[in-house]
């Protein structure tokens, strides 16, 4: 489908207020504490919709309704448990960060551990980091590729040029208030989705509920032959139950909110501790809403192509087409001209607030931690800040060099492969911070013990994912739950080599 004018203005329009906040927060950054964090003025509602936009990435947008319109709602379990992880983090992480005036997550680490385990949290970060930005640059490649007929190499040049621009000369500043509008956009793009779904079908909202929920489409069940299985709460790390999705979740939202530089950063740059903490629960009333309305519109994807059969439809349930391409298909075939335009910008949107707030993340932690701290100490602030205009630029070409990569890999549904690498290179974080946060015991030696053990876990993890080892050697549990059990083998080894080697030193003294 060729985008008609009304398309393009609105497109135009919108890449260009973009730029324009870019453009006007440059002036502004003439320090690296400016930069960073804003100088630390941010109030809470901009906090909260600011994480909600960074949060809800290509992945909620293409991913999430692809996945509900393959299977059904499973994947959104884990999301439930964003409530008790923000409980947490509102009252025992975010003090934490909000003393001492910090600007990265790792900082803490320091305090407690020493220098060298900052370190590890600082790369471990920047590796996850840089695989995700190359996964959103890559669905966002996909929507372009789809409306404006470009390869996919250019679509993806262009997409990460365009973000990498924008990021590099705005700061903190500049991604904070684009991903504000991103979020609204986004959430606009998705209602006028669904509004064309529900005018076309011929029973409305009712025919969606009805027809969906006959065919097990909200099922909380793994998916198997075009069928739900039976929805189970047991404990189990060979299945995917209920309540082991759950933990994952838990697991995930709690490395999220206690070591996560892009959640992080934003207590630092909130103006109080109050500010942040509304921040967090502006967060949480906003972003379970708009996952679970994206899965929602998967279904009445799925329910509206039922009704309505179409041939790229139906090779994606048959797997024959990747079924993120299910809404740039949506998006460009049916969709009414102006409508599609914004539905677009939602959708670049989507990407953008995620791609802008990691790059600007790891340029900072990589500068904070790495460069600032180990490789450069001493300088200048303006010599910092000039680093980190150059670090930028090389986190921007990396970005894209990863997606051009993925390009050519087989991957399965993103939203499932994004879960298994948030597990592979999560490297037991949460339980290093927890030690750390709940624990007055052990130094760096414990925690390099935790650490040692959890990267031959996740090794071990990893060659088994590839099918590089013999079936006797290979992992016996559902790699789902890598970073959860990864994350208690990490706690619980630190945790004894603390008490050994306090055992050790006291029985010394008392001889």
């Amino acid at each position: 489908m060729t985008l008609a004018i009304a398309d393009w203005i609105v497109l135009a329009g919108y890449l260009c207020i973009v730029l324009g906040i870019g453009i006007y927060f440059s002036r502004r950054n003439t320090s690296t504490e400016e930069y960073f964090v804003g100088g630390r003025r941010f109030r809470g509602w901009v906090i909260g919709l600011s994480l909600v936009g960074t949060s809800i990435s290509s992945i909620t947008f293409l991913a999430y309704p692809a996945d509900a319109f393959k299977t059904d709602w499973l994947r959104y379990l884990p999301n439930l448990a964003l409530l008790p992880a923000i409980l947490v983090a509102a009252f025992v992480f975010l003090p934490f960060f909000r003393r001492g005036n910090m600007t990265s997550a790792y900082e803490f680490l320091e305090m407690r551990y020493g220098p060298s385990v900052r370190v590890y949290g600082a790369v471990a970060f920047l590796v996850a980091q840089v695989v995700r930005l190359a996964m959103i640059l890559w669905l966002l490649s996909l929507l372009i590729q789809q409306v404006t007929g470009l390869s996919p190499t250019t679509a993806i040049v262009l997409g990460g040029l365009f973000v990498g621009l924008y990021t590099v000369i705005g700061g903190i500043d500049a991604v904070i208030w684009t991903d504000v509008l991103q979020t609204v956009v986004l959430l606009l793009g998705g209602i006028l989705c669904l509004w064309v779904i529900l005018e076309a079908l011929p029973g409305g909202l009712g025919q969606i509920v009805d027809q969906a929920g006959a065919a097990g489409k909200f099922a909380l069940a793994p998916w198997e032959n075009g069928a739900p299985g039976e929805t189970s709460w047991s404990l189990s790390l060979s299945e995917k139950t209920a309540t082991m999705m759950l933990l994952i979740g838990l697991t995930n939202w709690l490395t999220e909110y206690s070591s996560n530089q892009n959640t992080v950063q934003r207590y630092c740059a909130s103006q109080s501790t109050q500010e942040a903490r509304r921040g967090l629960w502006v967060y949480l009333f906003t972003a379970l809403p708009i996952w679970a309305f994206y899965m929602f519109l998967g279904t009445a994807l799925w329910v509206f192509f039922e009704t309505f059969p179409d041939v790229q439809a139906s090779a994606i349930l048959n797997g024959e087409a990747r079924a993120e391409t299910l809404m740039p298909h949506f998006i460009t075939g049916y969709l009414p001209a102006g409508v599609a335009g914004l539905v677009i910008a939602a959708a670049l949107a989507a990407a953008m607030s995620s791609l802008d707030s990691s790059i600007n993340s790891v340029t900072t932690v990589s500068v904070v931690d790495l460069y600032r701290r180990h490789l450069r100490p001493g300088e200048d602030d303006r010599h910092y800040l000039k680093a980190a205009w150059t670090i930028a630029v090389v986190v921007t070409a990396l970005m894209i060099a990863g997606a051009l990569w993925l390009n050519g890999a087989d991957t399965k549904t993103l939203q499932d492969t994004s879960t298994i690498l948030v597990s592979l290179l999560g490297g037991g974080m949460l339980g290093l911070y927890l030690l750390g946060f709940f624990s007055q015991r052990g130094d760096a030696r414990a925690a390099w013990c935790g650490i040692a053990c959890t990267l031959v876990f996740t090794g071990w993890t990893v060659l088994t994912n590839k099918g590089m080892l013999p079936e006797a050697l290979s992992a016996p549990f559902d790699l789902y739950y890598t970073g959860l059990i990864g994350n208690v083998l990490m706690f619980v080894v630190g945790y004894l080599a603390a008490s050994l080697w306090s055992a050790r030193v006291a029985s010394a003294r008392s001889s």
